[in-house]
């Protein structure tokens, strides 16, 4: 079975194989190419699963391979029988990153 492990970034969770890339939320202080460690909550390697509790001591590694704008949302607040309506629009910033190598997978 192809090794895999679950990870948390940004309050969400991931679950990533070596050689996936992901869009998470925006990393602080992090730019193109540099290394990233992720929490591992759960890893398995061959027939073992490990389960943190609450996570792992061995960190997933990933790069980063840019940052990026998401697609516009537009945000429309409406009251009825009266003049109020108002538009906005949000773009959310994100990283893309590349796992590179996922804790007793080697």
């Amino acid at each position: 079975m192809e090794a895999y492990a679950v990870v948390k970034t940004g309050g969400k969770q991931y679950t990533v194989r070596t050689g996936d890339v992901l869009n998470v939320e925006l990393l602080k202080g992090k730019s193109e190419g540099d290394s990233v460690e992720l929490t591992t909550l759960a890893a398995r390697a061959g027939e073992t699963l490990a389960v943190g509790t609450p996570e792992l001591e061995s960190k997933v590694k990933a790069t980063v391979l840019s940052a990026k704008r998401g697609k516009k949302i537009l945000v429309f607040k409406n009251k009825r029988r009266s003049t109020f309506r108002k538009k906005n629009g949000h773009r959310q910033t994100f990283h893309a990153i590349r796992i590179e190598s996922i804790p007793g997978a080697e």
